[in-house]
C-alpha cells in the first residue's frame, strides 16, 4: 500500500476520517491485556464512546487545508531530506581526510615512535646483559621491536599514500561541504516558511479546543480498558475517573506536562487526592504544580534504592511522603531559590529520584556542612553538582569497600566511582536541592543534564548532539529543543496543540527531528512550530561542562573560588577561664587566604570554616597559639569528612610528628575527633598540620580546634 503523502493526510483531516478508539492501545508495547468484569466492560464502552465522540467533534473543527499549500510543504520537506543526505555525504568525505590524518599520526607517533623507544630500551638491556640468557632475551626483544618498526614504516607508507590521494580532493570536498551546509540552511528556511503559509497559527494559538484535545489525549493514553480496569475496583475509584474526565483545567495541565507515567491516570488521580488530604498547604504558590508532578511521575511506582542492610525498608517510593518532603523543604527555605518558578513538567525531574526521603535530607545537610561553597556559587552550571569534580574520585578500585549500612549515594561519596556513579550522585544532589535533572548518556559513557536559568546544560559528557535521554524525547537534541520551547511559556502551547491534533487523526508520535519515527503532517507542524518559537526567542544552547573530567580527576577548566569576607572575629583565638583554647579553623597564620588547596568559606554554623581539598597533597596549614601555661593539652577538632583513611599529622614548634589525629568518617556531618595529647609551652606556640592519607587523598572540612588543659 502506498504511504499517504502530506496532501492525502490533509484530505483525511478535512473529511473527518477517523481511526478506531483503541488504536493507541495497540501501539503501546507493554500494554497488558485487561480482563474486565461485566461492569468494567460497560465502563470501557462508555469511555470508548467518549473517545470516539471527541475524535469526531475535534476533527470537524480542524481547518480544511489547501492542497497546493500542503504540496509545497511536502516538496520543501523532500528538498530538506535531500539536503541532509548531501551534507552527510560531504561530511563523510571530509571525515575520510581526518581519519587518514589520524592514521598517519598514529603510525608516526604510537607505532614507529613506540618502536623507537622499545628499540632503545632493548639496546640498553643488551648493553647491560651479563648472562647468555639475558643477552638472548634482549636480542629477541630488539628483533621484535625492529620488526614492529618495519611494519610501522610499511603502514605509514601505505597510509600516507591514501592520505595524499584524499588530500588532492580536499578543496573540492571543502567546497561541497560549504555548499551542502548552505543548501540545507535554505531548505530548512523554505520548509519553515511553507509550514507558516499553511495558516495554522490562528488555530494553534487558540485555546478553544484545549479541553477537548487534552481529554482526548488522556483517554487515548489511559485507554478505555485501562480506565475501566481502575474504575471497576469500586465507587471511590470510579469517582476519581469521573472527576478527572470532568476537570478541564486539570486535563490540560496533565497533558501539557506529558501525562501520567505509562498512561496510569487512575493511579495519578489517587495519588493527587491522597496528597490533597495529607496537606493543608497544597493550594499555596507552586505546591499545586509540585503535587501534580508527583502524581504524574509516580503513577507507575518508582523502586526505592535502600541501604543493602536495610532489609525492612519500603521497596517503592511513597509518593505522598515524596510530596510532603519537598513541600516542607520548600517552605523551610532549603531548596534552590529558583524552585518556586519551575513548571509541573520541570518538577517531574526533581521528584522522580530513587532515594529515600531521609537521604535527600542528608544530601542537603552534607553539602551545607562539607562544601557550602557549592551551594553559594553564582555559577548555576556547577551549583551543587560541583561535588562530582571536587570530591568524587574517578575510579572503581575502592567500590569494594562500600558499606551495606550506607545508602548508595553515601557510598559513592565515600568511595568514588567511574562515570556512572559520578553521574548518579550528581543527579541526586541536584534533586535534593530542587533542580531538575535527567540522565543524558552517550556511547560508552554516562553523563547528566540539568536545568539552569539560562537553559539546560550537559555535565560530565560531550556537548548536545551525541547523547540521548529517557522517555519520549529520545535524542538529546530533541529533549533540548523541547526545553527551549517550553521556556517561552504561552507560545509553547502551539506545539502541544499540534501534537494533540496529530493524536486525534491517528499519527504516530514523533517528538523531535531526530526521532526514530518519521513525523507525519501534524507532528511535523508541531516540530517546525517549535523550531520557529526557539529561533524567535533567540534561545542559546549552553556548552557542556566537565568534559575533561568525564574519565579523569583533575580539570583543566578554571575553578572559581568563592570569595569570603574574613572578619577579626573569624580569626580570633580565644582562651576561657578554665584555660580551654578555641582555635577557629580560619585563624591560620599560613596560608591566610584561599589558594585552591585550602579554601576558606562561610559556614552554616556561623563564622568561617576551612576546607582541605582532595587535591591538596603537600599543603600544610598552621596556627599561632598563646598557651596560658606549660603542660599537656587534649586536642580535638570539629570536622566533616566524606570518606575514611584520613589523618592530620601535627608538628609543635617545629617538632615533627608530635601527634596524629585520625579523622572519623562522618559522611559529611559535623563530628568531633578523638582527643590527642600535645605538649605546649607557656606563651606562643606554632601548630603545623599536614594531611596524611592511607590510600588516595580525600577532602575534609574543619570548623575549629579545641585545646583543653590536662589536669
Amino acid at each position: 500500500m502506498k504511504k499517504p503523502t502530506i496532501t492525502t493526510i490533509c484530505v483525511i483531516v478535512a473529511t473527518a476520517t477517523i481511526i478506531t478508539p483503541d488504536a493507541w492501545a495497540r501501539k503501546k508495547k507493554s500494554a497488558p491485556k485487561v480482563e474486565l468484569t461485566q461492569a468494567g466492560q460497560q465502563l470501557e464502552k462508555q469511555y470508548a464512546t467518549q473517545l470516539e465522540s471527541l475524535k469526531i467533534e475535534i476533527t470537524k473543527a480542524l481547518p480544511k487545508l489547501s492542497g497546493a499549500k500542503t504540496s509545497a510543504v511536502e516538496k520543501a520537506r523532500g528538498n530538506e531530506t535531500s539536503a541532509n543526505k548531501a551534507l552527510a555525504e560531504a561530511q563523510k568525505n571530509m571525515g575520510e581526510i581526518k581519519k587518514g590524518q589520524a592514521l598517519v599520526a598514529h603510525a608516526k607517533g604510537k607505532w614507529i615512535g613506540g618502536a623507537d623507544k622499545g628499540i632503545k630500551a632493548a639496546k640498553e638491556k643488551l648493553k647491560k646483559a651479563k648472562t647468555d640468557a639475558e643477552r638472548e632475551a634482549a636480542e629477541k626483544e630488539l628483533a621484535n621491536w625492529e620488526k614492529n618498526k618495519k611494519d610501522g614504516e610499511d603502514a605509514l607508507k601505505e597510509r600516507q599514500a591514501d592520505l595524499d590521494k584524499a588530500l588532492k580532493h580536499k578543496t573540492k570536498y571543502e567546497k561541497a561541504l560549504k555548499n551542502a551546509n548552505e543548501t540545507l540552511t535554505k531548505a530548512k528556511a523554505d520548509t519553515l516558511q511553507a509550514v507558516k503559509n499553511l495558516g495554522l497559527k490562528s488555530k494553534l494559538t487558540s485555546d478553544k479546543l484545549d479541553a477537548k484535545l487534552a481529554k482526548f489525549v488522556v483517554l487515548m493514553e489511559a485507554t478505555p480498558s485501562g480506565l475501566a480496569a481502575f474504575a471497576e475496583k469500586g465507587a471511590e475509584q470510579k469517582k476519581l475517573i469521573d472527576t478527572l474526565l470532568s476537570s478541564d483545567d486539570l486535563l490540560v495541565q496533565m497533558a501539557v506536562a506529558d501525562g501520567a507515567k505509562n498512561g496510569n491516570y487512575g493511579q495519578a488521580m489517587k495519588i493527587l487526592t491522597d496528597i490533597q488530604k495529607a496537606s493543608n498547604k497544597v493550594t499555596e504558590g507552586p505546591l499545586p504544580k509540585l503535587a501534580l508532578a508527583v502524581a504524574l511521575e509516580h503513577a507507575t511506582p518508582i523502586k526505592q534504592r535502600n541501604a543493602v542492610a536495610d532489609t525492612k525498608a519500603p521497596t517503592t517510593v511513597d509518593p505522598v511522603k515524596r510530596y510532603l518532603h519537598f513541600e516542607k523543604a520548600f517552605l523551610d527555605g532549603e531548596l534552590d531559590p529558583a524552585f518556586a518558578s519551575l513548571s509541573t513538567w520541570d518538577y517531574r525531574m526533581v521528584v522522580n529520584g530513587e532515594e529515600p526521603e531521609e537521604i535527600l535530607t542528608w544530601g542537603r545537610a552534607m553539602l551545607h556542612n562539607y562544601r557550602p561553597d557549592h551551594i553559594s556559587t553564582k555559577d548555576y552550571r556547577w551549583r551543587y553538582v560541583a561535588l562530582v569534580r571536587s570530591d568524587i574520585r574517578y575510579g572503581s578500585q575502592d567500590n569494594k569497600f562500600d558499606k551495606p549500612e550506607l545508602q548508595f549515594f553515601q557510598n559513592i561519596l565515600m568511595n568514588g566511582g567511574i562515570c556512572g556513579r559520578r553521574a548518579f550522585i550528581g543527579r541526586f544532589i541536584l534533586r535534593a536541592f530542587g533542580i531538575p535533572t535527567i540522565a543524558r548518556p552517550q556511547r560508552g559513557h554516562a553523563a547528566l543534564a540539568h536545568w539552569t536559568p539560562k537553559g539546560w546544560v550537559v555535565c560530565l559528557g560531550g556537548g548536545w548532539g551525541i547523547g540521548w535521554t529517557k522517555g519520549r524525547y529520545d535524542r538529546d537534541l530533541d529533549f533540548l529543543a523541547n526545553t527551549q520551547a517550553r521556556a517561552t511559556g504561552k507560545s509553547f502551547m502551539q506545539v502541544k496543540r499540534a501534537q494533540w491534533i496529530g493524536d486525534v487523526v491517528g499519527e504516530p508520535r514523533a517528538f523531535g527531528f531526530k526521532s526514530r519515527t518519521k513525523p507525519e503532517f501534524w507532528y511535523s507542524a508541531s516540530l517546525y512550530t517549535q523550531k520557529d518559537i526557539i529561533e524567535t526567542s533567540k534561545a542559546k544552547t549552553l556548552a557542556a561542562v566537565g568534559e575533561d573530567i568525564g574519565e579523569a580527576n583533575v580539570t583543566k577548566e578554571k575553578v572559581e573560588i568563592t570569595k569570603v569576607k574574613m572578619t577579626k572575629k573569624d580569626r580570633e583565638v580565644t582562651v576561657n577561664k578554665q584555660g580551654v583554647i578555641t582555635i577557629p579553623a580560619a585563624a591560620t597564620t599560613n596560608p591566610t587566604k584561599s589558594n585552591g588547596k585550602i579554601i576558606f568559606m562561610d559556614s552554616q554554623l556561623g563564622g568561617k570554616q576551612l576546607h582541605f581539598s582532595r587535591n591538596g597533597g603537600g599543603q600544610t596549614f598552621e596556627y599561632t597559639v598563646d598557651a596560658p601555661k606549660n603542660g599537656k593539652y587534649r586536642l580535638t577538632a570539629k570536622v566533616a569528612t566524606p570518606s575514611w583513611k584520613q589523618h592530620l599529622v601535627i608538628a609543635v614548634n617545629g617538632k615533627p610528628n608530635a601527634a596524629s589525629i585520625e579523622l572519623p568518617h562522618t559522611i559529611g556531618m559535623w563530628e568531633n575527633t578523638e582527643p590527642v595529647i600535645l605538649v605546649l609551652s607557656e606563651g606562643k606556640n606554632t601548630l603545623t598540620f599536614s594531611h596524611k592519607t592511607d590510600g588516595y587523598a580525600k577532602g575534609f572540612s574543619i570548623k575549629d580546634f579545641t585545646l583543653t588543659p590536662v589536669k
